[in-house]
């Protein structure tokens, strides 16, 4: 992360004019106005949507990162067969887990669980 922060901090003082040349394989991958361009798919009852915007290639480190959005309507009772992050990014949601604990997320929380083969709520407010 070193080299990259300094390669732009580089960048910025640049007075070269000649754009520089990417790599066939760039280190990272960049989404502009992802929140507001991006439109994930409806995946269960009438209210309920999700997408992966990025997806890891790298079977030695999977992540991915997309949008869910929950819509007033049916709560989602979801599986997880791998730990979840969720920024809240707008509204408010409410969310539990088989063992009664229970979170009102709003806008600007995030919520980070190691719930593999857990069972989690998450219902609109």
């Amino acid at each position: 992360m070193g080299s990259f922060l300094s390669k732009a901090k580089s960048l910025k003082h640049s007075t070269s004019s000649a754009p520089e040349k990417m790599s066939s394989s760039p280190a990272f991958t960049y989404h502009h106005a992802a929140q507001t361009t991006f439109v994930p798919p409806l995946i269960a009852h009438e209210n309920a949507f999700l997408g992966d915007v990025a997806v890891s290639e790298d079977p030695t480190a999977p992540i991915s990162a997309g949008f869910y959005r929950l819509e007033k309507g049916t709560p989602l009772v979801y599986e997880y067969t791998y730990h979840e992050m969720k920024i809240i990014v707008d509204g408010e949601f409410d969310i539990s887990d088989e063992t009664g604990q229970k979170v009102h997320a709003t806008k600007g929380d995030v919520f980070y669980c190691k719930c593999r083969g857990e069972r989690r709520v998450v219902g609109y407010s």
